[in-house]
C-alpha cells in the first residue's frame, strides 16, 4: 500500500475510463496518465454493474495497475464492490465520501481517495481527510453542483467548496486535493480555465474523462520554469532575511521554494 499512496499522492493526471469497456482499458493505460480509474459508478448503468466489476477484476488479476471508483455505501452494489476491492488491495475512490467509517472499511487494506461531491461531504471535508487511509481528496463538481442546483462549471458557486476541500487537506496532513472533471471535451479554452482556476485555489492535480486532456492538467500543475528559476534564486539568497528581486523572503517563503523545487523528484515517477 505504501507504494500505492506515493504514487497517488504526488499524481496530477488520473484518467476515468468505463468499468463496462474493457475494450478501453489497455489505451487508457498508455495514454501517459499517472494513473488510470476504473469507473463503476456513474460511467455504467445499473444492468452493468456486475459485468463491470468482472471486468475490473479481469484486468487486476492480470496484475495491471488501476484505481477503482466503486459505488457509493447504501446502493446494491457496494457489498460486492468492497469485495473486489479489498481481494485485490487496490486503491479505492469513494464516491459520496462523507462517512469515515466508510473509508476506515476500506482502508484497512486499500489507499482511499474520498470524492467529496455532496454538501455533507464538503461540511464535513476535515474529517474525512484525516480519515485512516486517505492519500488526498478528490472534488466531485458535477454531483454538488446538481445538489446545489448550481451550473457545474460556475467556478464562483462552487468557490466555497473548492477552498474548504483545499484547506481541509492541508490541515489534515495529505496530499493537496484533485480538482473535478472538465466536461468540455473539445474546448481546450475551457480546460486551460479550468486547470488555472485550480491550481490557484491549491489544488495539485485534476481528474480527466478523456486523454487528450492529460498532457494540458500535467504540464499545468508541473512547476514552471519561471517558478523553478525563482525558487533557486530564493534559496541561493540563504537562510537569514533577505531580498529577491525587491520582495521580502523569510522562512515560509523559502519553504515554498523548497516545496516546489522538490516537486522535481517527488512528482509523478520520483519518490515520496
Amino acid at each position: 500500500m505504501g507504494r500505492d499512496r506515493a504514487r497517488l499522492a504526488a499524481a496530477r493526471t488520473l484518467l476515468f475510463v468505463p468499468g463496462h469497456r474493457p475494450d478501453r482499458f489497455e489505451k487508457a493505460a498508455a495514454a501517459g496518465a499517472d494513473a488510470v480509474i476504473i469507473d463503476l459508478e456513474d460511467a455504467v448503468a445499473p444492468d452493468g454493474k456486475d459485468a463491470a466489476r468482472r471486468h475490473a477484476a479481469d484486468w487486476l488479476a492480470r496484475g495491471r495497475d488501476a484505481v477503482v471508483r466503486i459505488n457509493a455505501p447504501g446502493t446494491p452494489w457496494w457489498d460486492a464492490d468492497l469485495d473486489l476491492v479489498t481481494a485485490f488491495g487496490c486503491p479505492v475512490m469513494l464516491p459520496k465520501a462523507e462517512d469515515t467509517d466508510a473509508i476506515a472499511r476500506i482502508a484497512e487494506v486499500c489507499a482511499v481517495i474520498p470524492l467529496v461531491e455532496t454538501a455533507a461531504g464538503i461540511e464535513r471535508a476535515l474529517d474525512v481527510c484525516r480519515a485512516p487511509g486517505v492519500v488526498r481528496a478528490a472534488f466531485g463538481s458535477v454531483d454538488l453542483a446538481t445538489e446545489l442546483g448550481v451550473r457545474h462549471d460556475d467556478t464562483l458557486a462552487l468557490a466555497y467548496a473548492r477552498s474548504r476541500l483545499v484547506i481541509a487537506g492541508a490541515a489534515a496532513g495529505v496530499a493537496p486535493p484533485l480538482d473535478g472533471v472538465t466536461t468540455a471535451l473539445d474546448d481546450a479554452d475551457t480546460l486551460a480555465e479550468d486547470i488555472h482556476h485550480a491550481r490557484r485555489l491549491g489544488f495539485g492535480g485534476k481528474l480527466c474523462i478523456h486523454p487528450r486532456q492529460l498532457p494540458a492538467v500535467a504540464e499545468a500543475f508541473a512547476p514552471s520554469e519561471k517558478e523553478l528559476a525563482w525558487a533557486r534564486k530564493v534559496l541561493a539568497a540563504g537562510d537569514a532575511v533577505s531580498a529577491v528581486d525587491g520582495v521580502m523572503v523569510d522562512r515560509p517563503v523559502r519553504e515554498r521554494a523548497r516545496r516546489l523545487l522538490g516537486e522535481l523528484t517527488t512528482g509523478p515517477g520520483g519518490t515520496a
